[in-house]
C-alpha cells in the first residue's frame, strides 16, 4: 500500500553532472563517471545536485572505492562458482521477479499521475479557499556589526550618526568588514531579510522597530556581544499572489487526485480479485 500512495519525485536535470569518463578499470572491467554518479543519485534519492560540491567529490571517491571492492570480490565470487550454485539462482530468480513487479508498478503509477489534469479553475477555488497559506509574514532586511564591549560599540555608533542615506550606508559596510566579529562580516554585515521567530528577542524586537534608512541609535545587547543594526528594507506582510503560487497548488491537487483514484483503482481491483486470508 505504501508503494501505491508514495509521491511521485521531481525529475533530476542529469545533464548538470558529468558523465562518460572512465575514472578506473579493475582487471579490464571500466568503472565509469556515470556508473558513479548512478550510484550516488541512488544512494541521496535523486538529490545529489543539493549536496555541496566539496562533500560530492568525497563521497564519488568513497563510492569508487566501494565499487571497485565489489567488483573485485564479485571476481572472486565467480571463481569460487557461487554464481553456478542453486542457492544463487534461487535467489536471483526472486529478486528479478521482485524488481520486474516494482517496475510495473511505478510505471503504472507514473502513467496514472500524469493522465490527471488539473484546471485552473480548480487551482483558483484553491486559493481563493486558502488564502492564509499564502500569506508571507513581514519581513526586514538588515545589516549589523558585533563588537565585545558596549564601549566599542558607542564609538562605532558616534562615528555613524551623524551620516545619512548612502554615506551612512556605505560607511555602515565599511566599519562592519573592519570591526564586525560575526561571520557576516565580510559581507558588510548583510543578514539578508527575515521575519519575526529567527532572530534572538532583543535583537528582533530592535530590528522591527526601526526605520529604513536609519541605525541603532544605542547598542543592542545580546547573548553574542553588542549589536549595531542597520535598517536596508522592509515589507509590509502580504498575500503572495496566485501566479507566483499556480505551480504548486497545480502540484498539490494532482497529489490528492492522484491518492483517491489509487484508493478507487485498488477497491475495484480487490473487488473483482480472488483474495483468500490464511
Amino acid at each position: 500500500m505504501k508503494n501505491i500512495t508514495k509521491i511521485i519525485s521531481g525529475v533530476v536535470v542529469a545533464s548538470t553532472l558529468s558523465f562518460g569518463s572512465t575514472l578506473a578499470v579493475v582487471n579490464g572491467k571500466k568503472i565509469t563517471d556515470q556508473d558513479v554518479n548512478d550510484a550516488l543519485m541512488s544512494a541521496t534519492q535523486g538529490r545529489l545536485m543539493q549536496i555541496p560540491a566539496s562533500k560530492r567529490e568525497q563521497l564519488k571517491k568513497q563510492f569508487l572505492d566501494e565499487m571497485i571492492s565489489k567488483e573485485l570480490i564479485y571476481e572472486d565470487a565467480k571463481k569460487k562458482g557461487i554464481t553456478n550454485s542453486k542457492e544463487y539462482k534461487d535467489q536471483l530468480n526472486k529478486i528479478l521477479s521482485s524488481i520486474k513487479r516494482d517496475l510495473a508498478i511505478r510505471l503504472w503509477q507514473k502513467k496514472e499521475f500524469e493522465a490527471i489534469k488539473i484546471s485552473d479553475k480548480d487551482i483558483k477555488n484553491y486559493y481563493n479557499k486558502n488564502k492564509a497559506e499564502f500569506m508571507q509574514k513581514e519581513q526586514v532586511k538588515a545589516r549589523h556589526i558585533l563588537v565585545k564591549s558596549e564601549k566599542e560599540a558607542k564609538n562605532i555608533i558616534n562615528q555613524l550618526k551623524n551620516l545619512h542615506g548612502k554615506q551612512l550606508k556605505e560607511k555602515f559596510i565599511q566599519l562592519a568588514k573592519e570591526k564586525s566579529t560575526g561571520p557576516s562580516g565580510p559581507r558588510g554585515g548583510d543578514l539578508g531579510y527575515f521575519g519575526r521567530g529567527q532572530m534572538v528577542p532583543e535583537f528582533e524586537n530592535a530590528a522591527f522597530n526601526m526605520k529604513v534608512g536609519t541605525i541603532t541609535k544605542t547598542p543592542v545587547k545580546t547573548q553574542f556581544g553588542y549589536h549595531i543594526i542597520y535598517l536596508e528594507d522592509k515589507k509590509s506582510a502580504t498575500t503572495r499572489p496566485l501566479k507566483d503560487v499556480k505551480a504548486y497548488i497545480a502540484q498539490r491537487l494532482k497529489m490528492e487526485k492522484f491518492r483517491d483514484i489509487m484508493q478507487n483503482k485498488l477497491q475495484k481491483l480487490k473487488s473483482k480479485a480472488k483474495i483468500t486470508y490464511k
